[in-house]
């Protein structure tokens, strides 16, 4: 496996604009991902994205810089460079959402890359890999439930 680039697509029941706040303003963000975060959407805004476990409200903390804010059709966000460097490629991750519109709802394309220009040994490349790709599968499903219940409300 080349882990280049972890791929996904879905359809929602909620047109583009919907689903664009959804993954892209921080109020939303903070119901789907399970995260404290607290980000302008507008490219070079900067924030932290926490995850509490238990008693540990900041158990685990990534850098977020926002890339691209394209409304209602792209938004990207590079995470988990290391603390006090700015995101760059090479030192993280790409996420990109691109929003296309299908019938009366959304074709929402998700990507996530940089993980082998990390200069990480192969193992770390696979475990990190793998980790990620997991947790997409299990959010990306929880993207499409949120926005078709903000649609239907």
């Amino acid at each position: 496996m080349e882990y280049a680039s972890i791929d996904r697509e879905i359809h929602i029941d909620a047109p583009p604009e919907v689903v664009f706040e959804v993954i892209s303003t921080p109020e939303h963000v903070r119901e789907w991902w399970s995260v404290s975060t607290d980000f302008e959407p507008a490219p070079g805004s900067t924030s932290e994205l926490v995850w509490a476990d238990g008693d540990n409200p900041r158990a685990h903390v990534e850098q977020l810089s926002v890339v691209v804010t394209d409304p209602p059709r792209v938004f990207s966000f590079r995470w988990t460079n290391p603390p006090g460097e700015s995101a760059v490629e090479g030192n993280s991750n790409l996420v990109t959402f691109e929003l296309e519109p299908a019938g009366t709802g959304t074709l929402l394309r998700f990507s996530e890359t940089g993980f082998r220009e990390r200069g990480w040994e192969a193992a770390a490349i696979e475990e990190r890999y793998l980790s990620h790709s997991e947790g997409w599968d299990r959010f990306v499903p929880i993207i499409k439930t949120y926005a078709e219940r903000l649609e239907a409300a």
